[in-house]
């Protein structure tokens, strides 16, 4: 089977939590990238969104600004034993665990990184800006504060270690509906270390089930079982390829989860997720503080 835009077989494996994913034609499929006819198609990228419940957009960003960031990342990790002593930082190169100073990981990541104006100017990327301006018809457009980044390590597996099975508007849902989600990937990311998949058309199933109140519950991950979910669901999960400068959009109400990461390599993967919305909508003021693992949210 080929995926993305790379003519390659997957690998015979692909797991999420520890759970195995079914490759059979069904349940696994490709996620498709915009063709170049319709980049400038404001209605026709629209219109796809509407449908897909996603918008890949390959080589949005310039590529070495994305792996700039990768290497200042794991540079600043670096003396807390994250990455491999003595090996380039924009590889990402994961170190034992056993080396890992979590304390020191954690005010690196907290106090420097995540509040700090290298993340922020890549968040703020004049093209992104301009990109949402335009996609949503406004003035001015509204980016969260909350802004995720996460590296996850290879071979790292169980429940609670890849993202598990969500939508993300039940942890949104004091502002407006119509905020859209943009997942970055901080470096080439293929199948096997672990990038986000999306399970294809759920959006329409959510959407309708929200309209009957249904789905109105505490804020919770559907499901770390990817497979029994894509069965109850009658439908696959989307996969591909990731390169360094990749965009992916997407809708509040498609569920979306990430496989694990297993890179024969021992690469992290690195990636952001951040939000974006008109400023004259409603805004959801939870998500207006820096991102902390133990903001509740």
């Amino acid at each position: 089977m080929s995926i993305g835009h790379l003519d390659r077989t997957l690998p015979a494996r692909l797991t999420s939590n520890g759970y195995q994913l079914d490759p059979s034609e069904h349940r696994l499929g490709r996620l498709e990238a915009v063709p170049d006819a319709e980049r400038g198609d404001r209605d026709a990228l629209r219109a796809r969104l509407a449908r897909d419940g996603y918008l890949y957009l390959p080589g949005f960003f310039d590529r070495a600004t994305i792996e700039g960031f990768r290497a200042y990342y794991f540079a600043t990790l670096e003396d807390c034993g994250l990455i491999q002593p003595d090996s380039d930082p924009a590889e990402g190169l994961a170190a034992s665990a056993s080396d890992l100073d979590r304390a020191r990981l954690r005010s690196l990541l907290f106090q420097q990184i995540v509040p700090g104006p290298q993340y922020e100017d890549l968040c703020r990327s004049p093209a992104l800006v301009a990109f949402y301006e335009w996609f949503l018809g406004v003035g001015e457009v509204h980016l969260h504060r909350r802004k995720i980044i996460r590296h996850v390590g290879p071979g790292e597996s169980g429940i609670g270690t890849a993202t598990q099975a969500h939508y993300d508007l039940v942890y949104l849902r004091e502002g407006t509906d119509r905020v859209l989600s943009s997942w970055i990937p901080l470096g080439d990311c293929p199948v096997e270390r672990g990038p986000l998949i999306y399970l294809e058309g759920s959006h329409h199933r959510v959407l309708a089930e929200e309209a009957a109140g249904r789905l109105r519950r505490p804020v919770a991950s559907m499901t770390a079982d990817l497979p029994g979910l894509a069965e109850e669901y009658g439908s696959r999960w989307l996969v591909t390829d990731f390169a360094a400068g990749d965009l992916m959009v997407h809708s509040p109400y498609v569920i979306h989860a990430s496989l694990d990461n297993q890179d024969p390599g021992g690469a992290f993967r690195l990636s952001t997720d951040i939000r974006y919305q008109a400023a004259s909508e409603p805004l959801d003021t939870r998500w207006q503080n820096h991102w902390h693992d133990q903001d509740g949210l």
